[in-house]
């Protein structure tokens, strides 16, 4: 037998990284929240997904962004339901311009480093 020592163990990949840079918290923050404007609530989730645990900024925003997001998602269904007593046809363009003009301003606010919540927002992750 040799007496070479063995290599080390490979590093775990469920390992937390390493918390991201202010400046690409506040990137990632805005893009979630333009995203959600975009695609609705897949930039959200996957971003509250894949960055929560990357810095106290990101999860704040991400969290926020999802609950508005799902709280829009629930509007969308409500409003499509209520178009078979014509209502819907009301409020549906409504929610969409709820869901542009709320995610712009969240971007902002983003972008320039200050704690979003949206208004009308159901509170689902925290």
């Amino acid at each position: 037998m040799s007496d070479a020592t063995p290599p080390p163990p490979p590093a775990n990949p469920y390992q937390q990284s390493q918390p991201l840079s202010p400046s690409d918290e506040k990137l990632w923050a805005t893009l979630i929240h333009i995203g959600g404007a975009i695609f609705n609530f897949l930039p959200a989730l996957i971003g509250y997904l894949v960055l929560k645990d990357k810095g106290p900024f990101i999860r704040g925003h991400s969290a926020t962004a999802l609950n508005f997001q799902l709280t829009i998602l629930i509007a969308y269904v409500v409003s499509g339901l209520l178009m078979f007593v014509f209502i819907g046809f009301l409020l549906y363009p409504a929610v969409w311009v709820l869901n542009i003009v709320f995610c712009i301003i969240a971007a902002i606010a983003a972008n320039k480093g200050e704690p979003y919540t949206y208004p009308l927002a159901i509170k689902f992750v925290s």
